[in-house]
């Protein structure tokens, strides 16, 4: 006689009362019981909101609405969902305002909002509603990594500033009021302008919450993952399998979950198996539709998990695949990968008077991946989100294996500053130290038909020049900018024999992929 079980796979309400609230306050590890539902480790949707990080760090983002062109840019960059945007019509906000009678922070909630072209002036000219952009910060999500602040860049509207008494509730009288407003309007969200997906709702499956190194570069990756898929096809066909690594550790420290959308953990080797497995039994189920993402870093990827990695390309399967690339073992304490650069500083790479880093070349998973029939395949950073978001939407659409290596900062291991994941990746980009490019097999017979190197500087010449200061954009002056190439260069800055030959290394693999894209070396 069959039966059912009447223990519910997990409670959530009670979940969010009972367990939620006893890590908050500080009393989980001897005031919790150890039962069914804590055992299991199961973790809701969407826990991590409930983090409370205000006590990190002793600066917050302050935002100039009068400088603000509503680019989005810090909106996206943002490993922590901590900065958020809305463009609201005017009579609609005008209208809620009035709820703000009384309060000391409404005339603060009112400069938030910015009156600019793109969103006022530009309706406005249509003889449409025009729209105010409001942009504003969680400060129990922020860490104070800064990245917002290097992502507006010249047009200076944001900067930190210290906290002050009244700071953290101020910040949270608007939040209040920001979610309280309801979803951007559709009519003032412009598809073809991808950083404006974060505008819509259905693109924000990343609470924050996660238990991340300020500033890292793998949590903006997945968000915007996670926002350029969740914007075409909406959460409830989505699904994540990740690689036991960092994004596992941050993603789910019991008991916060930041993501909206079903995750699995599996072991640090087997995820593009365990990727096979889900997405034939989804299959099986009819879930043709549905989008699978397996998520690993450069070790779990490029080196243990690799022969499945491959396997999972030769299969045909319609999986997607993001690598967070950070060029070293992140999360077990930095030993070097085959993802790690020539010259670079690791753990379990030689390393003494003779040898000053890592003597291997990196292994370059994008171009393997291309050798494999029928995969499509992307190589891009955060920091060019236009490049990100396309090659996730294409990957999405391919119907077949598709990778997408994206380049990822791990803050301690690369010696850069918390704020520096956008700049270096642009300049990684701008250096040939990765490039970027997608390879799409539906584009042509020939290889040049289906490889493009748009979005690189000068993708003619061997490196880029700066035209005004005549600087040239290599793999040394890279090394210069972190920490990990500072014992490959004496007192004075000259670089040892090591750098020269990662050098070399990188213009060698930028003049493979001009010759596979049709491209003469070093010609116009």
């Amino acid at each position: 006689m069959k039966t059912e079980s009447t223990i519910p796979i997990l409670d959530i309400p009670d979940f969010n009362n009972r367990i939620l609230a006893s890590y908050n306050d500080g009393t989980a590890e001897y005031g919790l019981d150890a039962d069914i539902s804590v055992s299991r480790s199961l973790v809701p949707a969407g826990t991590g909101a409930f983090r409370d990080f205000s006590y990190i760090a002793p600066d917050i983002p302050v935002f100039d609405a009068d400088a603000c062109v509503g680019c989005m840019e810090c909106v996206t960059e943002c490993p922590d969902t901590a900065i958020l945007a809305k463009a609201i019509p005017t009579n609609v906000l005008d209208e809620n305002f009035k709820s703000l009678n009384g309060s000391p922070y409404t005339p603060w909630v009112k400069e938030q909002w910015a009156t600019n072209k793109k969103f006022y002036d530009a309706p406005l000219k249509q003889n449409k509603q025009p729209a105010k952009f409001g942009i504003f910060v969680d400060p129990e999500k922020c860490k104070g990594c800064g990245e917002c602040i290097d992502a507006c860049g010249d047009h200076l509207a944001l900067k930190m500033v210290v906290k002050e008494k009244d700071t953290v509730p101020k910040y949270n009288f608007g939040m209040d009021f920001f979610r309280s407003l309801g979803p951007t309007p559709a009519d003032y969200i412009n598809e073809r302008v991808l950083p404006d997906m974060m505008l819509a709702d259905e693109a924000m499956l990343f609470t924050g919450g996660a238990g991340s190194c300020m500033g890292c570069g793998e949590v903006t990756a997945l968000r915007m993952m996670l926002a350029a898929t969740g914007f075409v096809y909406g959460k409830e066909s989505i699904g994540l399998v990740a690689a036991t690594g960092c994004n596992t550790v941050y993603g789910a420290t019991y008991p916060y979950n930041p993501f909206l959308v079903p995750w699995s953990n599996s072991l640090f080797e087997n995820v593009s198996t365990f990727a096979m497995g889900v997405r034939a039994r989804w299959d099986q189920k009819g879930w043709q539709d549905k989008k699978l993402w397996a998520i690993g870093g450069d070790g779990a990827m490029l080196d243990i998990g690799f022969q499945a990695l491959s396997r999972l390309f030769m299969s045909g399967m319609n999986i997607n695949v993001i690598i967070l690339d950070t060029q070293v073992y992140s999360n077990t304490g930095g030993q070097a990968s085959s993802g790690t650069f020539t010259g670079q500083a690791a753990k379990m790479s030689a390393f003494g008077s003779d040898s000053h880093g890592k003597s291997e070349r990196r292994k370059e998973i994008a171009n393997i991946a291309m050798a494999h029939p029928n995969v499509f395949v992307a190589q891009t950073t955060a920091a060019h989100p236009n490049h990100f978001y396309k090659a996730i939407m294409e990957a999405n659409e391919h119907p077949g294996p598709s990778v997408v290596n994206v380049y990822t900062s791990c803050q301690p291991e690369h010696g850069i500053a918390d704020n520096k994941s956008y700049d270096q990746a642009k300049l990684a980009v701008d250096c040939r130290v990765f490039p970027i490019f997608t390879f799409d097999p539906k584009k042509g017979k020939y290889i040049s038909d289906k490889l493009s190197l748009q979005g690189n500087p000068a993708k003619n010449k061997d490196w880029f020049v700066n035209a005004k200061s005549g600087e040239q954009f290599d793999f040394i002056h890279f090394a210069k900018t972190e920490g990990r190439f500072s014992r490959n260069f004496d007192k004075d800055g000259t670089p040892d024999p090591l750098l020269h030959k990662a050098q070399e290394d990188r213009l060698d693999n930028w003049h493979v992929l001009q010759e596979l894209a049709g491209i003469k070396w070093g010609k116009e």
